[in-house]
């Protein structure tokens, strides 16, 4: 009996002492003053001193980033451009009964033998082949349709081969440009072949009409 009495008799004695020291003049003030303070702090947070700096080098890290970005406008206009060739690729494309045809133009002036002429024609028009199959694939069945003809020219060397492609681009016609790697007979990087089209026959005759057959 007296153990559980005396234990009983000290849980009051804690509990009791625990309100007191609660309920303390002490402990009230130091509530206070943390209160307080706290107040303070989250005045003097808000103010306009503290938020100037911020809103500032908010401002001045934006317009860094804009200036870290020069060419954006520059890609729109490119992307501009090639979406205005692709329409009208598709409009010469729409006539189904048009013919269409592939042209590909030789220099003369790298004195390649025929069997590299050969290889660098057909390097022209596989590369055109695998370019309308990401970009112009109604362009490219269109011409299959008409039987895929191709016909090979010369031009007399590479100053006259990039004029035929600006003409031809210009006009709305695809090009590929042949850039050799350079293993036999012709240097590194040489343009050898320049495919024209496929388009329709009246067009790319009016850039390569003139233009001698091989």
């Amino acid at each position: 009996f007296y153990p559980a009495a005396y234990k009983n008799i000290a849980v009051q004695l804690q509990n009791s002492t625990f309100a007191h020291l609660h309920k303390h003049p002490m402990f009230s003030k130091t509530e206070q003053q943390q209160r307080k303070q706290k107040g303070e702090w989250l005045s003097g947070s808000f103010k306009p001193e503290n938020f100037i700096p911020g809103l500032v080098i908010g401002f001045i890290c934006g317009f860094l980033i804009d200036l870290s970005k020069p060419t954006r406008n520059h890609l729109s206009k490119k992307i501009f451009s090639s979406n205005n060739k692709l329409q009208h690729q598709l409009s010469v494309s729409s006539n189904a009964d048009q013919e269409l045809k592939m042209v590909l133009v030789v220099r003369q002036d790298l004195k390649m033998r025929s069997g590299k002429i050969a290889s660098q024609c057909a390097h022209a028009a596989t590369g055109m082949y695998a370019e309308l199959t990401q970009s112009n694939r109604s362009l490219l069945r269109h011409w299959e349709q008409c039987g895929q003809p191709k016909i090979v020219v010369t031009c007399k060397n590479q100053q006259e081969m990039n004029k035929l492609k600006e003409t031809a681009e210009s006009v709305g016609l695809p090009t590929f440009v042949v850039a050799d790697a350079g293993r036999t007979q012709v240097s590194a990087g040489s343009k050898t072949v320049l495919a024209v089209g496929p388009g329709p026959k009246a067009i790319v005759d009016s850039v390569t009409g003139r233009l001698a057959l091989l």
